[in-house]
């Protein structure tokens, strides 16, 4: 018995053992949030000029700031993956569990803040000398990177939160800081939504607010199903509905409308994920 113990434990450090398997799945998503934040740091403003004299800047999304939010998305996937295969293969361990906060930091605390940095810089740019900026008022867009290390450290202290979350979950708000660039770049015209997402107090309003909402005990829902029936279920697949509908009509301005249909289903059956 001890042996067998023994092997287990061993097997979940080992870099080769089937505990490996995982693991490589979070490392994955650590090295996808890392291609984020470079691909993030790469983009540049452009400023206007007619006759000697300053227009504006563009804020046209460079294609380097999309790819990082794409990698995001990429680096969420595998989220979803590694517990799956951890489950699968029955490899779960403590350093999984650890190594897997350690990763979503990365890529779901530092790659959006860095998105926000740029984004609040392109606000700035637009703005007459916004390019010299104080780094004062860029900073505050790593207040949702912190607020992101806390969430996840107190999730994992935290063993109630298998089925449900207490407090906004990380991988959430990262998608949705993601789509932004996207969005920009892509649907910036639909229903004038480009003036609202590069509007600097846009930006300082839901960095507070999705800040707030992640190191606070609201429950939210989780999308893990123990059951397969519509009266456990009734919320999960309402979401599932809108998310297919939204992609379908409104392309990427459908990743805000599924956060908010989240949020409201969450707040509407708090109760059932307490």
């Amino acid at each position: 018995m001890i042996e067998k113990k023994l092997d287990k434990i061993q097997d979940n450090f080992s870099p080769l053992g089937v505990g490996a398997i995982p693991n490589l799945f979070t490392l994955l998503n650590l090295f996808f949030g890392c291609l984020a934040i470079v691909f993030a740091l790469q983009t540049e403003s452009v400023i206007i000029y007619v006759n000697d004299e300053f227009s504006g800047s563009s804020f046209n999304i460079p294609e380097k700031l999309t790819w990082a939010a794409i990698f995001i998305g990429i680096a969420a996937i595998i989220d979803f993956l590694d517990g799956f295969v951890a489950r699968l293969f029955h490899a779960t361990s403590s350093i999984g569990k650890q190594l897997d906060s350690l990763a979503d930091v990365v890529s779901f605390g530092v790659a959006p803040g860095v998105i926000l940095y740029q984004l609040l810089r392109f606000s700035f740019a637009m703005e007459e000398n916004g390019l010299e900026v104080s780094m004062i008022w860029l900073m505050p867009a790593f207040v949702l990177s912190c607020a992101a290390a806390y969430r996840l450290a107190k999730f994992n202290l935290d063993e109630t939160q298998s089925y449900n979350f207490s407090g906004l979950p990380t991988p959430a708000v990262s998608l949705l800081i993601a789509s932004f660039p996207l969005i920009l770049h892509f649907n910036a015209a639909t229903f004038g939504i480009g003036n609202f997402l590069i509007n600097k107090w846009v930006l300082y309003g839901l960095i507070v607010l999705l800040s707030y909402l992640m190191v606070s005990n609201i429950p939210f829902m989780g999308m893990k199903f123990k059951d397969y029936s519509v009266k456990n279920n009734l919320p999960k697949m309402i979401l599932i509905v809108v998310a297919v509908i939204s992609a379908v009509f409104l392309q990427w301005i459908a990743v805000p409308v599924i956060f908010i249909s989240y949020f409201i289903l969450s707040i509407v059956n708090k109760n059932k994920f307490t």
